[in-house]
């Protein structure tokens, strides 16, 4: 299933897309009608966990014998939001977690022996065909960085690498756009990371069941057409699992938290001469088994 939020006639909704028909169930209308309880979103659902899947699941069939146009909405009228709108804490993100990437960045040496993570601001999240703002006032260097992330399904904490799947709700696809100039003033991540609308995810989250391996999946970043990331998940240095565990050792994780894995090679800092984004730059973000994550920079 590929949960994604969205606005119908300025009502926050979410849903389940059908891909082949271009189109999303609107859980919110068949509960209405159906008597079958579900959150009032998708975060909600993702607390409940299994006994959320299990809800949905009753909720699109009972939409399917009811053969209600009403509840399958186009994906052409719909606005999209990021799947979980307003995530109630930082982005946990990690740094460096491609060989090529540490390397573009500065050199071997630069090659993380421990997982490196940062965080970004929960005020950045948009969502797929949204804008990213430029900040051209406060920024000349604004950098993208097509990543997978997961969201965690369900509350843990010192969870082993051989356990940590299970904690994992879905996986989807977000830009960890970067303000360089910022972050090397700042000599830290944070302010440099967390610009408003610095933040693309989705288009959805897709159910962990459908993602076998997230150790295995094609990854690419295109702008305005020309691929700049080219790699696969198969070269993280620390996979998702050991990801997942070190996160947790003395630090609880909650359902809806989201942890982006990092980023290849390819960014725009990393070419001679920079590669910067500016204003009319389209980013199309593309994983494996995923989907495609599309914005603009205005």
């Amino acid at each position: 299933m590929k949960f994604v939020s969205f606005k119908l006639k300025s009502e926050e909704r979410f849903g389940v897309v059908d891909i082949e028909k271009s189109s999303v169930w609107d859980l919110i209308s068949i509960s209405k009608d159906s008597g079958i309880l579900c959150p009032v979103s998708l975060l909600e659902g993702i607390v409940e966990s299994e006994q959320f899947i299990n809800r949905v699941e009753k909720l699109i069939e009972w939409g399917k014998n009811a053969d209600n146009e009403s509840y399958f909405i186009p994906l052409s009228e719909i606005t999209w939001l990021p799947p979980i709108p307003k995530p109630t804490k930082n982005i946990m993100c990690v740094g460096k977690n491609y060989r090529e990437h540490a390397i573009e960045m500065g050199s071997e040496a630069d090659i993380p022996e421990h997982v490196m993570v940062f965080t970004k601001a929960p005020t950045t999240v948009i969502g797929h065909n949204d804008h990213i703002d430029a900040h051209s006032k406060i920024t000349e260097q604004l950098d993208y960085e097509g990543e997978l992330a997961l969201v965690i399904g369900k509350k843990g904490k010192n969870i082993s690498q051989q356990d940590a799947l299970d904690y994992v709700f879905g996986y989807t696809i977000l830009n960890d756009v970067t303000a360089r100039d910022i972050q090397q003033r700042h000599k830290q991540f944070f302010i440099g990371k967390s610009l408003d609308a610095s933040c693309p995810m989705g288009p959805w989250i897709v159910y962990s069941d459908e993602i076998s391996n997230p150790n295995r999946l094609h990854i690419t970043t295109k702008v305005n057409g020309e691929i700049r990331q080219n790699s696969n998940t198969e070269h993280f240095i620390f996979p998702v699992e050991e990801v997942i565990s070190v996160l947790s050792q003395g630090m609880t994780l909650e359902p809806g938290d989201i942890i982006a894995t990092g980023t290849p090679a390819g960014v725009g800092k990393g070419f001679k001469p920079p590669r910067f984004l500016k204003q009319g730059d389209v980013i199309e973000i593309e994983v494996e088994g995923i989907g495609k994550l599309n914005n603009i920079v205005k």
